[in-house]
């Protein structure tokens, strides 16, 4: 990478910009990005060649927040698993929407990648053996999810920074991307400024990895900071002219926080699957008081009834997550949930020891609220917590637009209608280590010189990013983005129908329109940071309220009480693309078929026998 100099723009534009000329720009520091950049120079490509950059300080991406697992048929405690049977949960939990070629992908490279981390310093959980260990997770037919206790995201995102680090990777911190620069079908890099000075940058290079994440932050309870997560990755391939798919399936966890004793803070804050893949067990609100085993304190036990048993009597808790989720849902919509609007989840009569060895993060976050989870049940609610859709890229990565590539939780095909717990972790790791072998092998083929006509757009673009953040008008971007996630969870939210989302499309119509005439206190105010998340989120949120009322069935985490079945015409993938005057595309495209290997193991019919855990 040479080193950046500064160019001055035409006098006509006013503006002045920092140019950084690389071979490969890596958007998002979480572990897909960061994956994809130790393969590139792992690949024989210079560190100088790549940068990778990040919205949030060195090494506090969202990759952090994902807690239960990783999953790779390594066969630990179940030598019957394979890729083969992990490519079929994977499928059959995405309601057969998945892109069969990217789930054998990720499926069969994860156990070596599991061990390459392992390599890496990863400090899993183990057993007596020593051996990575694997715990149960939701609708998985075996324990094939391997984690370090209950904090894996953070602990995997550590090991990568740190093997970046011993590869001497460039990372730069704190820097917003707001236009990817494409002409004529390719890319040639992409402008933003920096967070902490306002300084524009233009990044020149003739690829670009979006690895920005995904998009359930424009939910009003989500699982995620409300500065991530707000669809940025989507909407930049979006807007360079890249396809979108499987928007309208947003997955809601069936366990995020809710409650006042835990405050505002906390709504929605994830509860980690891994409780209940530990044996937690969830219960409606009809509660009793009754004194703690050995002292004078009162506390809250379950004394109501486990209402999986009548949802799903053979998976219960462990069901896949659109069914706990909805079955919360309707103990809540009935009557019976708490009065924070939720349910309980209790894992008290597990012992405490085991408690703090398997979920040490949870142990600590609820005893620090003063709650404790050796013998108190917690409140908790569904959450939005991940984006199945996101852009369409092939076999390696890449999108419609030569050079750009989508991963991790910004591209769509892995997932299909709803995610399998575990496998978010799994496909960062295994896309990033694609894409980068993908790019390394074609780098120097790539036509590095940016156009004329590119650098001209990135003038303009700059001057107008420059008059956004100077003007003074009516509304506050920060109070449309909360428009717009109420807009969303009312409209778009576990269950919809046809007049609840053409009144959602309607209201997005009208804070689109108040979007025109913000009021912005200057490049480096928090409300301009809110705006282009506005202007990213807008076209995410019109994307998943239309995919919904287009599809007319219920599939997955999209459950239409008017169309409240699941239908075999409707075995399509909803496709978005940007028209010649701007306005938004919908097709349908067919599902391609699995592999022998993979249909053999879904035609077997393996499925979790939850009461193992009893």
């Amino acid at each position: 990478m040479s080193s950046p100099h500064r160019a001055d723009a035409d006098r006509r534009d006013s503006v002045s910009y920092e140019t950084v000329d690389l071979g490969v720009l890596v958007i998002g520091a979480g572990a897909a990005g960061a994956r994809a950049a130790i393969e590139l120079v792992e690949q024989g490509v210079d560190p100088e060649e790549v940068l990778v950059i990040g919205k949030r300080s060195h090494g506090d991406a969202h990759t952090t927040w994902a807690r239960g697992g990783i999953n790779g048929a390594l066969g630990t405690h179940d030598s019957e698993d394979d890729w083969t049977v992990h490519a079929a949960d994977t499928i059959n939990e995405g309601h057969h929407l998945n892109d069969p070629a990217k789930v054998e992908t990720v499926t069969k490279r994860m156990p070596g990648l599991l061990r390459e981390l392992d390599e890496w310093g990863m400090p899993y959980s183990r057993t007596a053996a020593g051996d990575i260990d694997q715990r149960y997770f939701g609708a998985q037919s075996f324990r094939r999810t391997a984690f370090a206790g209950d904090h894996t995201g953070e602990s995997l995102l550590n090991t990568l920074v740190e093997r970046a680090q011993s590869l001497a990777i460039p990372y730069r911190e704190n820097v917003y991307i707001t236009r990817l620069l494409e002409s004529d079908g390719r890319i040639h890099g992409a402008a933003g400024f920096d967070m902490d000075t306002g300084e524009f940058v233009l990044f020149e290079a003739a690829t670009v990895v979006l690895a920005a994440g995904g998009y359930t932050s424009l939910y009003d309870r989500h699982s995620s900071r409300d500065d991530e997560n707000t669809g940025d990755g989507p909407a930049l391939a979006y807007q360079a002219g890249a396809r979108l798919m499987d928007m309208e399936f947003v997955q809601f966890h069936p366990t995020g926080m809710v409650g006042a004793r835990y405050g505002a803070e906390w709504d929605g804050r994830l509860v980690t699957e891994a409780v209940r893949g530990e044996g937690g067990r969830l219960f409606d609100d009809e509660v009793s008081e009754s004194k703690a085993r050995g002292g004078s304190e009162e506390r809250r036990s379950p004394g109501g009834e486990r209402f999986m048993e009548r949802y799903s009597p053979d998976q219960m808790e462990l069901d896949a997550r659109d069914v706990v989720a909805r079955a919360i849902a309707q103990e809540i919509s009935e009557g019976r949930g708490t009065d924070a609007g939720g349910v309980f989840l209790d894992i008290s009569h597990r012992d405490r020891s085991f408690i703090r060895a398997r979920l040490p993060r949870m142990y600590e976050r609820f005893a620090d609220l003063g709650v404790d989870l050796a013998e108190d049940p917690v409140e908790v609610a569904p959450t939005a917590h991940y984006g199945m859709g996101g852009v369409v890229v092939d076999e390696t990565g890449e999108t419609d637009i030569s050079g750009l590539y989508a991963i991790g939780e910004t591209m769509a095909g892995v997932h299909g209608a709803n995610r399998l717990g575990g496998n978010s972790l799994a496909e960062t790791i295994a896309f990033g280590a694609v894409t980068g072998e993908a790019i390394a092998e074609r780098l120097d083929q790539r036509d590095r010189a940016a156009s004329d006509a590119v650098a001209d757009h990135a003038r303009v673009h700059l001057a107008a990013l420059r008059r956004l953040a100077d003007s003074d008008g009516t509304y506050d971007p920060e109070a449309l983005m909360d428009d717009l996630r109420a807009v969303l969870w009312d409209h778009a939210g576990i269950l919809r129908d046809r007049e609840t989302l053409q009144e959602g499309l309607e209201q997005v119509r009208a804070i689109r329109r108040r979007a025109a005439d913000l009021s912005v206190g200057g490049l480096t105010s928090r409300s301009f940071e809110f705006a282009m998340n506005l202007t990213f989120a807008l076209d995410v949120a019109e994307a998943i309220l239309r995919g919904a009322a287009m599809r007319t069935e219920s599939r997955g985490a999209h459950a239409r009480t008017d169309y409240p079945d699941e239908h075999d015409e409707w075995q399509r993938n909803i496709v978005v693309s940007r028209g010649s005057l701007g306005s938004m595309r919908l097709d349908t495209a067919p599902v391609p078929k699995p592999s022998d290997a993979v249909q053999a193991a879904l035609d077997a019919g393996f499925e979790l026998d939850y009461h193992q855990l009893e």
